[in-house]
Parts: C-alpha cells; structure tokens; sequence
C-alpha cells in the first residue's frame, strides 16, 4: 500500500518536493487542494503539472476511507460511516447550530478501551488507534458535505474512543488543523473529550495550547464512577481533579465535566448534592447530557423535569451548568451506535 499522504508530516511533502524537482511552492498548491478547494484526487489539481499529478498518485493515496453510510437528521446533523483501508469502521458527525458554528465530532480510536457501561463504542473493546491522517481524513470528508461557501468552525474530539490514549497522533493531527493554511481552526475552538487520564492531562497541558478541556465524569462518588466507568479503578476521581487543576493553572481553560444523566443511577437529589460539593470553588462548567438511549442497553434518560430539577439544585450549590441537549437521535448518533448496528446486519 501507498503511504498515505495526511499521514506525513508537511517537511516530509517539501522532502519529496526537493527530490522531484519542484520549486517548494507546488507544496503550498498542494495543500490549497486538499484543505480549501477539498478535492479528493490528485488528478483534481489542476494547476500541476501532469507529470506531477501521475508522480503523486505513484507515491502517495490521498484519501484511504471509504463511506459505507451517510444518514441525515431533520435537525441538520449528518453523520458518516467511514471503513478504513484495513476493512475497521469508525463514526464522525457533521453539526450545525442557528449561530452558524459547524461543528465536526471526530473519532480517535476504532472501538474503545474505558468499558463505560452506557456507551457503544466501547462495548467491544478497542481494536487500534487511528493515525494521524485518519483523523484529518475525517474532517475533509464531513468539510466536503457543506456547501462551497461555509467552513468547519468548531472542532469535538468526542467520537469514538478515548483521546488521551492515542495522544501522540491526536496533538500530530491538531497541529495541521490549526495551520492557517490548512483548515485554520483556532486551538480555543478545539474541545478534547476524555474520561480523565492524569498522565495524558498532564502531557496536554505541557503541549501549551489553549485546546479546551472536558472530562467525562458522570459520577461524584468513585464507588459509583467505578460502575459506570471501569477505567476509573486505575485513576479515582481525587487523581483526576488533580490534573484538571494543574490543566487550568497551565492553559487558562476553564475545564468542562461532562455528566451523562442516567434514570435513577445518578439523577438523584444526593448525586447532584454530591457533583456540587466535589466541584465547588473550581473554575468549571458542568455539562448536564440527559442519556441518549441505546438498543440492548438497560439505561434510559430522565424526564424533562428531572433534569431542570438537577439543574437547579447544582445551581443552588454554586456550580456554573448547562444542559446539552441531543441532536442527530434519528440517525444513531450517539458514539459507536450506527458502527454497532452495522456490523451486527452484515
């Protein structure tokens, strides 16, 4: 197999450039192609010369995935099915919002290793991380469902997986999204999505950008965290904190903790009592996700009027929250359950 091209890092490309032949700006072409003018050959690039377009396409493969589903919801969120080149599948959602932000959520592993009880990706277990190139691959490909005159503005590292466990090739892949000659997305509007690694923490906040920070916490308690979250026998919530602390004092984010709501597990009075306490005095936004329902899963999502009550009473112990509400339920979209569906009809 060819190498693919988004795997390589852009001194690699002037490297090829130099033994070719080539002034170092056919290298700038090339990445206009790729990024803003989203062509998916590199016969597409018309301003090479032929022989360049055939010494590419000799070298290199551009894109190696391929879509196996493309479903769309009335609300406007898109999500894909992508196999990779080696036959695994993995999920990216395309979102759009009233405010114009066009939001891609992006996988970083096929399958996931943290065993959360309530999740499909990980019900599995994980099969191998995605490379660097994999990751970019899914941005174009959800970049080439929007219109020629609309750009992806907001980036989720909130798919499939768990980010910090495959942290060498997710900083390689953020590195090129926030070139400004690639997709040109700031780091403030980058979110990074983990259930709280302290080693991989701590390794982000030494990379001195202001990504944003969220924790899947979901429990106060870690008897209760240990159930949802297997994972966290290794770490424990106190370790965590720890890390989010110094990730704050290093970056200046304010970090997020996420909290799945689950019907009578962790929707109760004492667990909101319990989640205010734990935070109270950090800089920090809870964000409340009432529990997006899953085929062969026993968990369901609280009424409406559970969850405004939780609201309230984190308000009431001084916690700053907000409560995101689903989108894309019409098409699987939460992570792992369309890649499920499929792979239990074939």
């Amino acid at each position: 197999m060819k190498p693919p091209l988004l795997d390589l890092p852009f001194s690699h490309w002037k490297t090829w450039a130099k033994q070719n032949g080539l002034p170092g700006y056919r290298v700038g072409q090339i990445i206009q192609w790729i990024y803003e003018k989203r062509v998916t050959t590199f016969d597409q690039m018309s301003n090479l010369p032929q022989a360049v377009r055939e010494s590419l396409a000799e070298s290199f493969s551009l894109y190696t995935t391929e879509i196996v589903q493309h479903q769309l919801s009335a609300d406007g969120t898109e999500k894909l099915l992508l196999q990779l080149a080696d036959g695994q599948q993995i999920e990216s959602v395309l979102l759009r919002d009233d405010r114009g932000h066009r939001t891609v959520c992006l996988s970083t592993q096929v399958g996931c290793a943290m065993g959360c009880v309530f999740c499909a990706s990980g019900l599995d277990g994980v099969i191998r991380n995605l490379t660097a190139g994999e990751i970019l691959e899914q941005i174009l490909r959800l970049q080439n469902l929007l219109p020629a005159d609309e750009r992806i503005s907001h980036i989720v590292i909130m798919g499939m997986g768990e980010p910090l466990a495959n942290l060498k090739n997710l900083l390689s892949a953020l590195e090129t999204i926030t070139r400004p000659d690639t997709f040109g997305i700031g780091a403030r509007r980058i979110t990074i999505s983990t259930v709280g690694l302290p080693p991989a923490i701590q390794k982000l906040a030494q990379a001195s950008r202001p990504y944003h920070l969220a924790v899947s916490l979901h429990a106060a308690s870690d008897p209760l965290r240990n159930r949802l979250i297997p994972a966290n026998k290794k770490t424990g919530i106190q370790k965590i904190l720890t890390a989010t602390d110094h990730y704050f004092e290093s970056t200046g984010r304010r970090v997020t903790f996420e909290y799945v709501l689950l019907k009578g597990i962790n929707d109760r009075r004492e667990d909101a009592q319990a989640l205010a306490s734990l935070l109270r005095g950090r800089c920090a936004l809870v964000n409340l996700i009432p529990y997006n329902p899953i085929p062969d899963l026993p968990f369901h999502s609280p009424s409406a009027e559970e969850v405004q009550k939780f609201v309230q009473l984190l308000e009431k112990g001084g916690i700053n929250v907000q409560v995101r509400y689903r989108k894309g339920d019409q098409i699987d979209a939460a992570c792992g359950q369309l890649r499920r569906r499929n792979r239990n009809s074939m």
